[in-house]
């Protein structure tokens, strides 16, 4: 049994907002979110999942609403926890990518991301067998999937995705076999 996992990783932030949490999308990443929409209208999606932070949820709330899906939302799907604000936040990933069990005092390593995303990942399978799902999620969260199927994707292949905002990446698995993953274009229209 085939079933697609639609990973929306969200579309551009306010970056002058520090708050992780409340962090909304700005006018660039508004307009991009309805592309998105677009994208994933004809993709036979029947359940929406969200990481819990804001950005991720109104990258895809707009297409939940039209697909007449209500988002559920886990915490698993979150962003990486860094624990306090870096300003060198490159230098910072390249650490965390060197040495996948770095982290600052209260936040989190790459490897409990991955583990905490791949275990939350395997139940949306278990949850949904033979279906299309979404899952709105981050940058950071979604290359350490990228690697879990993938262990040559590391810090220049994140190098390559962290601008892109947004991006959606269909994984699809045989049962719980992961099969292929495969980047989706968004729509041109906005």
């Amino acid at each position: 049994m085939k079933t697609e996992v639609y990973f929306v990783r969200h579309a551009q932030p306010d970056f002058t907002v520090r708050d992780d949490a409340t962090r909304p999308l700005s006018e660039k990443g508004m307009a991009d979110a309805r592309r998105v929409t677009n994208t994933l209208m004809e993709k036979n999606i029947t359940a929406v999942y969200s990481s819990p932070l804001r950005r991720a949820v109104d990258t895809i709330s707009g297409f939940a609403e039209n697909a007449g899906i209500e988002i559920t939302i886990d915490n698993d799907f979150r962003e990486r926890k860094i624990g306090e604000w870096v300003e060198d936040f490159r230098s910072f990933s390249q650490k965390q990518w060197e040495e996948f069990d770095f982290k600052l005092a209260e936040g989190e390593s790459l490897r409990e991301v991955q583990e905490r995303n791949i275990s939350a990942l395997f139940e949306v399978i278990r949850r949904n067998p033979g279906r299309s799902v979404v899952i709105a999620t981050h940058g950071t969260a979604l290359s350490t999937i990228m690697n879990y199927f993938d262990p040559s994707f590391a810090y220049d292949e994140f190098l390559d995705i962290v601008d892109r905002m947004p991006h959606i990446l269909r994984f699809r698995f045989d049962g719980m076999n992961f099969e292929c993953v495969d980047e989706i274009e968004l729509s041109s229209c906005r």
